[in-house]
Protein backbone atom coordinates (compact mmCIF):
# COMPACT_ATOMS: atom_id res chain seq x y z
CA UNK A 1 0.00 0.00 0.00
CA UNK A 2 2.38 2.84 0.77
CA UNK A 3 4.12 2.46 -2.60
CA UNK A 4 1.14 3.22 -3.96
CA UNK A 5 0.53 6.24 -2.03
CA UNK A 6 3.65 7.58 -2.36
CA UNK A 7 3.58 6.79 -6.72
CA UNK A 8 -0.08 8.68 -6.31
CA UNK A 9 1.85 11.48 -4.68
CA UNK A 10 4.19 11.54 -7.32
CA UNK A 11 1.62 11.67 -10.08
CA UNK A 12 -0.13 14.57 -8.04
CA UNK A 13 3.15 16.48 -8.25
CA UNK A 14 3.09 15.75 -11.68
CA UNK A 15 -0.37 16.34 -12.86
CA UNK A 16 0.17 20.00 -14.26
CA UNK A 17 3.04 19.08 -16.44
CA UNK A 18 1.51 16.20 -17.76
CA UNK A 19 -2.00 18.16 -18.90
CA UNK A 20 0.43 20.53 -20.15
CA UNK A 21 2.29 17.61 -22.40
CA UNK A 22 -0.58 17.99 -25.04
CA UNK A 23 -0.46 21.88 -24.91
CA UNK A 24 0.36 24.33 -27.69
CA UNK A 25 3.79 25.77 -28.27
CA UNK A 26 1.99 29.22 -26.87
CA UNK A 27 1.06 27.62 -23.54
CA UNK A 28 4.44 26.33 -23.37
CA UNK A 29 6.52 29.52 -23.64
CA UNK A 30 4.11 30.79 -21.02
CA UNK A 31 5.72 28.61 -18.64
CA UNK A 32 8.97 28.97 -19.56
CA UNK A 33 9.86 31.35 -16.80
CA UNK A 34 8.50 28.38 -14.39
CA UNK A 35 10.70 25.94 -15.78
CA UNK A 36 13.44 28.23 -15.20
CA UNK A 37 12.66 28.67 -12.26
CA UNK A 38 12.00 25.30 -11.26
CA UNK A 39 15.38 24.12 -12.62
CA UNK A 40 17.58 26.87 -10.67
CA UNK A 41 15.95 25.55 -7.68
CA UNK A 42 16.78 22.26 -8.62
CA UNK A 43 20.31 22.64 -9.29
CA UNK A 44 20.47 24.58 -5.78
CA UNK A 45 19.07 21.68 -3.75
CA UNK A 46 21.64 19.56 -5.45
CA UNK A 47 24.14 21.71 -4.24
CA UNK A 48 23.26 21.88 -1.14
CA UNK A 49 22.56 18.16 -0.72
CA UNK A 50 26.36 17.89 -2.29
CA UNK A 51 27.47 20.57 0.71
CA UNK A 52 26.21 18.75 3.11
CA UNK A 53 27.76 15.01 2.03
CA UNK A 54 31.22 17.07 2.00
CA UNK A 55 30.79 17.86 -1.78
CA UNK A 56 32.20 14.61 -2.91
CA UNK A 57 30.61 12.57 -5.56
CA UNK A 58 29.35 8.87 -5.05
CA UNK A 59 31.00 6.22 -5.78
CA UNK A 60 28.17 4.22 -6.79
CA UNK A 61 25.77 4.27 -9.79
CA UNK A 62 22.42 3.36 -9.46
CA UNK A 63 20.55 2.50 -12.57
CA UNK A 64 16.95 1.80 -12.18
CA UNK A 65 15.62 -0.85 -15.06
CA UNK A 66 12.41 -3.62 -15.10
CA UNK A 67 14.60 -6.19 -16.84
CA UNK A 68 18.31 -6.97 -17.79
CA UNK A 69 18.11 -5.82 -21.35
CA UNK A 70 19.95 -2.60 -20.80
CA UNK A 71 22.28 -4.01 -18.00
CA UNK A 72 23.64 -6.51 -20.92
CA UNK A 73 24.25 -3.31 -23.26
CA UNK A 74 26.10 -1.42 -20.66
CA UNK A 75 28.17 -4.89 -19.84
CA UNK A 76 28.44 -6.03 -23.33
CA UNK A 77 29.44 -2.17 -24.66
CA UNK A 78 30.47 0.15 -21.45
CA UNK A 79 31.40 -2.14 -18.31
CA UNK A 80 35.61 -1.74 -19.28
CA UNK A 81 35.23 2.42 -19.37
CA UNK A 82 33.68 2.52 -15.89
CA UNK A 83 36.63 4.72 -13.90
CA UNK A 84 38.41 2.90 -11.53
CA UNK A 85 37.03 3.04 -7.69
CA UNK A 86 33.12 2.91 -9.53
CA UNK A 87 30.14 0.76 -9.34
CA UNK A 88 27.14 0.44 -10.99
CA UNK A 89 24.39 -1.25 -9.34
CA UNK A 90 21.38 -2.21 -11.74
CA UNK A 91 17.79 -1.51 -8.92
CA UNK A 92 15.40 -4.28 -11.38
CA UNK A 93 11.88 -4.22 -10.28
CA UNK A 94 9.36 -5.94 -13.54
CA UNK A 95 7.15 -3.59 -14.90
CA UNK A 96 3.80 -5.30 -14.27
CA UNK A 97 1.01 -4.25 -12.47
CA UNK A 98 3.04 -0.78 -12.67
CA UNK A 99 5.69 -2.08 -9.82
CA UNK A 100 8.11 -0.31 -11.69
CA UNK A 101 7.29 2.78 -11.55
CA UNK A 102 6.02 2.39 -8.05
CA UNK A 103 9.78 1.65 -6.81
CA UNK A 104 11.14 4.28 -8.86
CA UNK A 105 8.54 6.91 -7.96
CA UNK A 106 9.29 6.38 -4.20
CA UNK A 107 13.21 6.38 -4.60
CA UNK A 108 12.87 9.59 -6.27
CA UNK A 109 10.95 11.33 -4.19
CA UNK A 110 13.46 10.17 -1.64
CA UNK A 111 16.55 11.34 -3.47
CA UNK A 112 17.16 14.75 -1.76
CA UNK A 113 17.48 13.08 1.85
CA UNK A 114 18.99 9.96 0.37
CA UNK A 115 22.92 9.24 0.73
CA UNK A 116 25.51 10.03 -1.71
CA UNK A 117 25.79 6.33 -2.82
CA UNK A 118 21.61 5.54 -2.46
CA UNK A 119 21.17 8.23 -4.78
CA UNK A 120 19.43 7.50 -8.22
CA UNK A 121 21.45 8.45 -10.72
CA UNK A 122 20.15 6.91 -14.03
CA UNK A 123 16.76 5.64 -14.80
CA UNK A 124 15.36 3.97 -17.65
CA UNK A 125 11.33 4.77 -18.78
CA UNK A 126 9.12 3.26 -21.86
CA UNK A 127 7.21 4.56 -24.27
CA UNK A 128 3.65 3.70 -22.20
CA UNK A 129 4.78 5.99 -19.55
CA UNK A 130 7.32 8.30 -20.58
CA UNK A 131 5.34 11.68 -20.27
CA UNK A 132 4.87 11.12 -16.77
CA UNK A 133 8.61 11.70 -16.26
CA UNK A 134 9.85 14.25 -19.22
CA UNK A 135 7.55 16.37 -17.58
CA UNK A 136 8.57 16.18 -14.21
CA UNK A 137 10.90 17.84 -12.28
CA UNK A 138 12.76 13.89 -11.46
CA UNK A 139 14.54 14.48 -14.58
CA UNK A 140 17.45 17.07 -15.81
CA UNK A 141 17.57 18.58 -19.30
CA UNK A 142 20.04 15.95 -21.01
CA UNK A 143 22.33 19.15 -21.99
CA UNK A 144 23.03 19.97 -18.51
CA UNK A 145 25.04 17.13 -18.29
CA UNK A 146 26.89 17.39 -21.88
CA UNK A 147 24.61 15.75 -23.84
CA UNK A 148 24.71 17.78 -27.20
CA UNK A 149 22.49 18.38 -30.59
CA UNK A 150 25.72 16.81 -32.49
CA UNK A 151 25.37 13.90 -30.26
CA UNK A 152 21.68 13.26 -31.08
CA UNK A 153 21.79 14.36 -34.85
CA UNK A 154 21.91 11.36 -36.07
CA UNK A 155 18.86 9.61 -34.17
CA UNK A 156 15.31 9.05 -35.38
CA UNK A 157 12.98 12.16 -34.81
CA UNK A 158 10.52 10.26 -33.07
CA UNK A 159 12.92 9.28 -30.25
CA UNK A 160 13.93 12.38 -30.01
CA UNK A 161 10.65 14.34 -29.52
CA UNK A 162 8.97 12.06 -27.73
CA UNK A 163 11.51 12.38 -24.75
CA UNK A 164 10.99 16.34 -24.91
CA UNK A 165 9.17 18.13 -22.35
CA UNK A 166 6.93 20.90 -22.86
CA UNK A 167 9.40 23.90 -22.90
CA UNK A 168 11.41 21.65 -25.60
CA UNK A 169 14.00 20.12 -22.92
CA UNK A 170 15.79 17.16 -24.45
CA UNK A 171 15.31 14.64 -20.70
CA UNK A 172 15.78 11.37 -22.62
CA UNK A 173 17.57 9.63 -24.86
CA UNK A 174 17.29 6.04 -26.58
CA UNK A 175 19.94 3.46 -28.30
CA UNK A 176 17.05 1.82 -29.87
CA UNK A 177 14.15 1.94 -32.38
CA UNK A 178 11.19 -0.27 -32.45
CA UNK A 179 9.62 -0.75 -35.90
CA UNK A 180 8.05 -4.12 -35.95
CA UNK A 181 7.76 -6.72 -38.50
CA UNK A 182 5.95 -10.31 -38.97
CA UNK A 183 8.62 -12.44 -37.79
CA UNK A 184 7.48 -16.45 -39.38
CA UNK A 185 8.70 -19.56 -39.68
CA UNK A 186 9.98 -20.21 -43.05
CA UNK A 187 9.11 -24.31 -43.17
CA UNK A 188 5.58 -23.51 -42.34
CA UNK A 189 5.70 -20.84 -45.02
CA UNK A 190 6.83 -23.78 -47.33
CA UNK A 191 4.59 -26.52 -46.04
CA UNK A 192 1.41 -24.20 -46.41
CA UNK A 193 1.87 -21.14 -49.14
CA UNK A 194 4.80 -22.98 -50.72
CA UNK A 195 7.40 -20.55 -50.49
CA UNK A 196 9.44 -18.85 -47.38
CA UNK A 197 10.51 -15.79 -49.78
CA UNK A 198 9.44 -12.85 -47.87
CA UNK A 199 8.45 -11.07 -50.31
CA UNK A 200 5.70 -14.07 -51.86
CA UNK A 201 4.87 -14.15 -48.37
CA UNK A 202 4.32 -10.67 -47.79
CA UNK A 203 1.51 -10.75 -50.71
CA UNK A 204 -0.31 -13.39 -48.10
CA UNK A 205 -0.25 -11.08 -45.33
CA UNK A 206 -0.49 -7.51 -47.24
CA UNK A 207 -3.85 -6.83 -45.06
CA UNK A 208 -5.91 -7.92 -42.47
CA UNK A 209 -8.13 -9.72 -45.28
CA UNK A 210 -5.20 -11.73 -46.25
CA UNK A 211 -3.85 -12.30 -42.95
CA UNK A 212 -7.24 -13.58 -42.25
CA UNK A 213 -7.09 -16.17 -45.05
CA UNK A 214 -3.71 -16.92 -44.82
CA UNK A 215 -5.09 -18.13 -40.98
CA UNK A 216 -7.54 -20.42 -42.74
CA UNK A 217 -4.99 -22.28 -44.43
CA UNK A 218 -2.70 -22.52 -41.72
CA UNK A 219 -5.52 -24.09 -39.39
CA UNK A 220 -6.30 -26.23 -42.27
CA UNK A 221 -2.75 -27.81 -42.26
CA UNK A 222 -2.53 -27.68 -38.12
CA UNK A 223 -0.99 -24.73 -37.86
CA UNK A 224 -1.69 -21.58 -35.89
CA UNK A 225 -1.57 -18.43 -37.45
CA UNK A 226 -0.74 -15.84 -34.19
CA UNK A 227 -0.03 -17.91 -30.72
CA UNK A 228 -2.48 -16.38 -28.60
CA UNK A 229 -4.74 -13.26 -27.88
CA UNK A 230 -2.26 -10.38 -27.36
CA UNK A 231 0.37 -11.17 -30.42
CA UNK A 232 -1.59 -8.81 -32.77
CA UNK A 233 -2.25 -5.37 -30.20
CA UNK A 234 0.03 -3.96 -31.06
CA UNK A 235 0.17 -3.58 -34.23
CA UNK A 236 -3.56 -2.16 -33.56
CA UNK A 237 -2.97 -0.22 -30.42
CA UNK A 238 0.25 2.20 -32.54
CA UNK A 239 -2.40 2.68 -35.15
CA UNK A 240 -4.93 4.16 -33.05
CA UNK A 241 -6.75 7.57 -34.19
CA UNK A 242 -6.35 9.24 -30.78
CA UNK A 243 -4.57 8.60 -27.16
CA UNK A 244 -6.06 6.57 -24.82
CA UNK A 245 -7.62 9.57 -22.36
CA UNK A 246 -9.28 12.76 -23.69
CA UNK A 247 -9.42 14.74 -20.87
CA UNK A 248 -9.74 13.16 -17.92
CA UNK A 249 -12.39 10.58 -20.19
CA UNK A 250 -10.81 6.81 -21.25
CA UNK A 251 -11.85 6.58 -24.96
CA UNK A 252 -11.58 3.25 -26.64
CA UNK A 253 -10.97 3.26 -29.87
CA UNK A 254 -11.59 1.58 -33.19
CA UNK A 255 -8.34 0.05 -33.82
CA UNK A 256 -8.73 -1.52 -30.27
CA UNK A 257 -12.36 -2.65 -30.77
CA UNK A 258 -11.03 -4.08 -33.84
CA UNK A 259 -8.50 -6.01 -32.11
CA UNK A 260 -11.05 -7.33 -29.70
CA UNK A 261 -13.22 -8.58 -32.24
CA UNK A 262 -10.60 -10.16 -34.27
CA UNK A 263 -8.82 -11.91 -31.16
CA UNK A 264 -12.20 -13.22 -30.09
CA UNK A 265 -13.23 -14.68 -33.96
CA UNK A 266 -9.41 -16.07 -34.36
CA UNK A 267 -9.79 -17.88 -30.80
CA UNK A 268 -13.64 -19.19 -31.57
CA UNK A 269 -12.08 -20.57 -35.83
CA UNK A 270 -8.66 -21.86 -33.67
CA UNK A 271 -6.20 -19.64 -35.21
CA UNK A 272 -4.57 -19.48 -32.33
CA UNK A 273 -3.80 -21.88 -29.22
CA UNK A 274 -5.02 -19.67 -26.45
CA UNK A 275 -2.01 -17.88 -24.88
CA UNK A 276 -0.77 -15.29 -23.00
CA UNK A 277 1.89 -12.92 -23.66
CA UNK A 278 5.21 -13.91 -22.04
CA UNK A 279 3.78 -17.14 -20.57
CA UNK A 280 5.85 -20.42 -21.02
CA UNK A 281 3.09 -21.89 -23.47
CA UNK A 282 3.26 -18.74 -25.65
CA UNK A 283 7.04 -19.29 -25.78
CA UNK A 284 7.17 -23.00 -26.49
CA UNK A 285 4.86 -22.13 -29.64
CA UNK A 286 8.56 -20.51 -30.63
CA UNK A 287 10.36 -23.77 -29.96
CA UNK A 288 11.32 -26.83 -32.20
CA UNK A 289 7.62 -28.11 -31.40
CA UNK A 290 5.93 -25.02 -32.06
CA UNK A 291 3.02 -25.00 -34.50
CA UNK A 292 2.89 -21.04 -34.44
CA UNK A 293 3.40 -19.55 -37.82
CA UNK A 294 4.34 -15.94 -36.81
CA UNK A 295 4.94 -13.74 -34.12
CA UNK A 296 4.87 -9.61 -34.31
CA UNK A 297 8.04 -8.10 -32.92
CA UNK A 298 10.08 -5.83 -33.39
CA UNK A 299 14.22 -6.45 -33.35
CA UNK A 300 14.61 -6.79 -29.56
CA UNK A 301 12.12 -9.13 -29.59
CA UNK A 302 14.24 -11.21 -32.16
CA UNK A 303 17.20 -10.67 -30.01
CA UNK A 304 15.67 -11.29 -26.15
CA UNK A 305 12.86 -13.39 -26.90
CA UNK A 306 12.48 -15.82 -30.29
CA UNK A 307 16.13 -16.38 -30.49
CA UNK A 308 16.47 -17.28 -27.21
CA UNK A 309 13.23 -19.75 -27.22
CA UNK A 310 13.99 -21.04 -30.51
CA UNK A 311 16.96 -22.93 -29.64
CA UNK A 312 16.40 -27.60 -28.48
CA UNK A 313 19.15 -26.71 -25.85
CA UNK A 314 18.85 -23.52 -23.80
CA UNK A 315 21.63 -21.13 -23.14
CA UNK A 316 21.53 -21.87 -19.63
CA UNK A 317 22.32 -25.52 -20.15
CA UNK A 318 25.36 -24.85 -22.89
CA UNK A 319 23.59 -24.35 -26.03
CA UNK A 320 24.33 -22.27 -28.86
CA UNK A 321 22.25 -19.48 -30.90
CA UNK A 322 23.55 -21.24 -33.88
CA UNK A 323 22.21 -23.29 -37.10
CA UNK A 324 21.20 -26.80 -35.85
CA UNK A 325 20.11 -26.11 -32.16
CA UNK A 326 16.38 -26.13 -32.34
CA UNK A 327 14.58 -23.89 -35.20
CA UNK A 328 17.13 -21.34 -34.83
CA UNK A 329 17.27 -20.15 -38.36
CA UNK A 330 14.08 -21.59 -39.41
CA UNK A 331 12.68 -17.78 -39.48
CA UNK A 332 12.56 -15.00 -41.64
CA UNK A 333 10.95 -11.71 -41.59
CA UNK A 334 8.76 -9.71 -43.54
CA UNK A 335 6.00 -6.39 -43.05
CA UNK A 336 2.82 -7.39 -42.43
CA UNK A 337 -0.37 -5.89 -42.52
CA UNK A 338 0.06 -2.72 -41.15
CA UNK A 339 3.54 -0.36 -40.16
CA UNK A 340 3.68 -0.18 -36.04
CA UNK A 341 6.36 -0.27 -33.30
CA UNK A 342 6.53 -1.54 -30.13
CA UNK A 343 7.90 -0.33 -26.55
CA UNK A 344 11.34 1.59 -26.78
CA UNK A 345 13.76 2.02 -24.11
CA UNK A 346 14.58 5.44 -23.13
CA UNK A 347 17.38 6.84 -20.30
CA UNK A 348 16.76 9.43 -18.19
CA UNK A 349 19.56 11.15 -15.97
CA UNK A 350 17.71 11.63 -12.43
CA UNK A 351 18.08 15.62 -11.30
CA UNK A 352 20.19 14.95 -7.97
CA UNK A 353 22.80 12.65 -9.85
CA UNK A 354 25.91 12.87 -8.40
CA UNK A 355 27.94 11.04 -11.18
CA UNK A 356 26.36 13.01 -14.08
CA UNK A 357 30.04 13.10 -15.54
CA UNK A 358 30.06 9.34 -15.91
CA UNK A 359 26.22 8.54 -16.87
CA UNK A 360 26.62 11.39 -19.62
CA UNK A 361 29.37 9.12 -21.19
CA UNK A 362 27.21 6.09 -20.93
CA UNK A 363 24.52 7.75 -22.57
CA UNK A 364 26.94 9.11 -25.53
CA UNK A 365 28.99 5.72 -26.22
CA UNK A 366 26.01 3.53 -26.19
CA UNK A 367 23.43 6.04 -27.75
CA UNK A 368 25.07 7.98 -30.17
CA UNK A 369 28.63 6.18 -30.65
CA UNK A 370 28.39 4.40 -34.51
CA UNK A 371 31.06 2.12 -33.88
CA UNK A 372 29.39 0.60 -30.80
CA UNK A 373 25.66 0.99 -32.22
CA UNK A 374 27.30 -1.23 -35.07
CA UNK A 375 28.50 -3.48 -33.00
CA UNK A 376 25.58 -3.89 -31.22
CA UNK A 377 23.24 -4.55 -34.79
CA UNK A 378 25.92 -6.83 -36.11
CA UNK A 379 26.02 -8.89 -32.56
CA UNK A 380 22.87 -8.30 -30.94
CA UNK A 381 20.31 -7.76 -34.26
CA UNK A 382 19.41 -5.16 -32.31
CA UNK A 383 17.78 -2.26 -34.36
CA UNK A 384 20.02 1.52 -33.29
CA UNK A 385 18.39 4.37 -32.85
CA UNK A 386 21.34 5.74 -35.68
CA UNK A 387 20.15 6.68 -38.98
CA UNK A 388 23.32 6.36 -40.80
CA UNK A 389 24.18 3.62 -39.53
CA UNK A 390 21.56 1.81 -40.02
CA UNK A 391 20.39 2.38 -43.72
CA UNK A 392 24.63 1.67 -44.09
CA UNK A 393 24.17 -2.00 -43.02
CA UNK A 394 21.33 -2.06 -44.71
CA UNK A 395 22.51 -1.47 -47.84
CA UNK A 396 25.73 -3.96 -46.54
CA UNK A 397 26.36 -8.14 -46.92
CA UNK A 398 24.90 -7.95 -43.31
CA UNK A 399 23.00 -10.70 -42.30
CA UNK A 400 21.21 -12.23 -39.53
CA UNK A 401 21.80 -16.11 -39.06
CA UNK A 402 18.23 -16.42 -36.54
CA UNK A 403 16.44 -15.35 -39.61
CA UNK A 404 18.10 -17.56 -42.02
CA UNK A 405 20.70 -15.55 -43.56
CA UNK A 406 17.84 -13.04 -44.64
CA UNK A 407 18.82 -9.13 -44.27
CA UNK A 408 15.59 -7.35 -43.04
CA UNK A 409 16.95 -3.86 -41.76
CA UNK A 410 16.05 -1.85 -44.89
CA UNK A 411 12.07 -3.29 -43.81
CA UNK A 412 12.84 -1.87 -40.47
CA UNK A 413 13.87 1.40 -41.67
CA UNK A 414 10.85 1.86 -43.81
CA UNK A 415 9.06 1.20 -40.77
CA UNK A 416 10.96 3.47 -38.60
CA UNK A 417 9.98 6.33 -40.56
CA UNK A 418 6.22 6.02 -40.05
CA UNK A 419 6.87 5.73 -36.24
CA UNK A 420 4.24 8.51 -35.06
CA UNK A 421 4.09 8.58 -31.06
CA UNK A 422 1.74 11.70 -31.34
CA UNK A 423 -1.41 9.40 -29.51
CA UNK A 424 0.58 8.23 -26.54
CA UNK A 425 -0.36 9.39 -23.02
CA UNK A 426 0.88 8.72 -19.55
CA UNK A 427 -1.44 6.42 -18.40
CA UNK A 428 -1.13 3.75 -21.49
CA UNK A 429 1.11 0.91 -19.73
CA UNK A 430 -2.09 0.63 -17.21
CA UNK A 431 -4.55 0.91 -20.09
CA UNK A 432 -2.93 -1.58 -22.14
CA UNK A 433 -2.29 -4.13 -19.69
CA UNK A 434 -5.83 -3.70 -17.96
CA UNK A 435 -7.52 -4.21 -21.02
CA UNK A 436 -6.00 -7.00 -22.25
CA UNK A 437 -6.38 -8.39 -19.07
CA UNK A 438 -10.02 -7.86 -18.51
CA UNK A 439 -10.26 -9.19 -22.87
CA UNK A 440 -8.65 -12.42 -21.94
CA UNK A 441 -11.59 -13.53 -19.78
CA UNK A 442 -13.96 -12.50 -22.78
CA UNK A 443 -11.62 -14.46 -25.30
CA UNK A 444 -11.87 -17.50 -23.21
CA UNK A 445 -15.68 -17.56 -22.45
CA UNK A 446 -15.73 -17.22 -18.88
CA UNK A 447 -17.36 -13.89 -19.32
CA UNK A 448 -19.47 -11.78 -22.05
CA UNK A 449 -18.02 -8.72 -23.36
CA UNK A 450 -19.93 -6.22 -21.81
CA UNK A 451 -18.61 -7.86 -18.30
CA UNK A 452 -15.20 -7.71 -19.59
CA UNK A 453 -15.53 -3.65 -20.08
CA UNK A 454 -17.09 -3.42 -17.07
CA UNK A 455 -14.02 -5.66 -15.43
CA UNK A 456 -11.68 -2.78 -17.68
CA UNK A 457 -13.32 0.21 -16.07
CA UNK A 458 -13.22 -1.39 -12.27
CA UNK A 459 -9.29 -2.11 -13.02
CA UNK A 460 -9.06 1.86 -14.25
CA UNK A 461 -10.49 3.03 -11.50
CA UNK A 462 -8.24 1.32 -9.12
CA UNK A 463 -4.90 2.56 -11.24
CA UNK A 464 -6.07 6.01 -11.74
CA UNK A 465 -8.31 7.24 -9.40
CA UNK A 466 -9.16 10.18 -11.10
CA UNK A 467 -9.98 9.14 -14.69
CA UNK A 468 -13.45 8.85 -16.20
CA UNK A 469 -14.99 5.49 -17.03
CA UNK A 470 -18.47 6.81 -18.35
Amino acid sequence: MKKKVVSGLLCAVMAASLAAGCSSKSAQSQDGSKAAETTAKAAEEKTEAQSQSGGEEGKVINIYVWNDEFKDRYEDYYASKLPAGYTVNFVMTPSENNAYQNALDEALLNQNEAKTDDKVDMFLVEADYILKYVNSDYTLDLKEIGITDEDMSKQYDYTKVIAQDTNGAQKGISWQGCPGLYIYRRSIAKDVLGTDDPAEVQKAISDWDSFDKTAAQMKEKGYYMVSGYDDTYRTFSNNVSAPWVDGKKVVIDAKLEQWIDQTKAYTEKGYNQNTILWAAEWASGQGPEGKVFGYFMPAWGVDFVLAKNSLEKAEADGGKQEIGNGVYGDWAATIGPESYNWGGTWICAANGTDNADIIADIMKTICSDDATMKKIVEEKNDFVNNKVVMEALAKSDYKSAFLGGQNPLQMYCDAADKIDMSKISPYDQGLNESLQTAMHDYFDGTVDKDTAFKNFYTSIKEKYPDLETE
